[in-house]
């Protein structure tokens, strides 16, 4: 939290609502403003996120249904996350999940992040189908920074090309 200016996930690990909503507690007072809770899509869950959400952000985890988002959203949640190519691998369309949360989602205050991208295709075709935060692997957020002709066009100007120092 000293060293991140940004928001610090925290999952919980309790599967009971005392447990989740005391251990969200203990988390929020551990990292401080920084905190979102990541909290599962159960009703223990969304119980928690309604109960905690005034106070602490809290993200939905494992979110396999619009409707489940639309309950994170009645519960307060600022997030709901969708694992997209979980999603595709388990229900044959990761991407048409984010896009149907993203239409149920649209009058709320509740965005979507989207985990489990396995390549910058997927990463930019969950951005067009709603999302409106992706959480990356290092290599994957790497290759979608890269494009062979980027780097071709890039040498090419300074072969042909002049600077204002010779």
């Amino acid at each position: 939290a000293q060293i991140i200016p940004g928001e610090l996930y925290y999952q919980l690990t309790a599967s009971d609502f005392d447990g989740m909503v005391a251990e969200g507690k203990a988390a929020f007072e551990l990292i401080g403003q920084q905190t979102v809770l990541k909290i599962p899509a159960t009703i223990p869950g969304f119980q928690a996120v309604a109960h905690l959400s005034p106070e602490i952000p809290c993200a939905v985890t494992a979110i396999y249904s619009p409707s489940q988002a639309v309950v994170s959203a009645a519960a307060g949640a600022k997030y709901a996350i969708a694992y997209v190519n979980r999603a595709t691998r388990l229900l044959g369309d990761g991407f048409a999940l984010v896009r149907d949360m993203a239409n149920v989602l649209k009058k709320t205050n509740t965005e979507i992040l989207a985990a489990s991208i396995k390549s910058p295709e997927e990463a930019v075709q969950t951005l067009l189908a709603g999302a409106h935060h992706l959480t990356l692997p290092l290599d994957v957020l790497q290759a979608i920074a890269l494009h062979e002709l980027s780097q071709q066009t890039v040498d090419e100007f300074a072969k042909n090309g002049r600077g204002i120092v010779s």
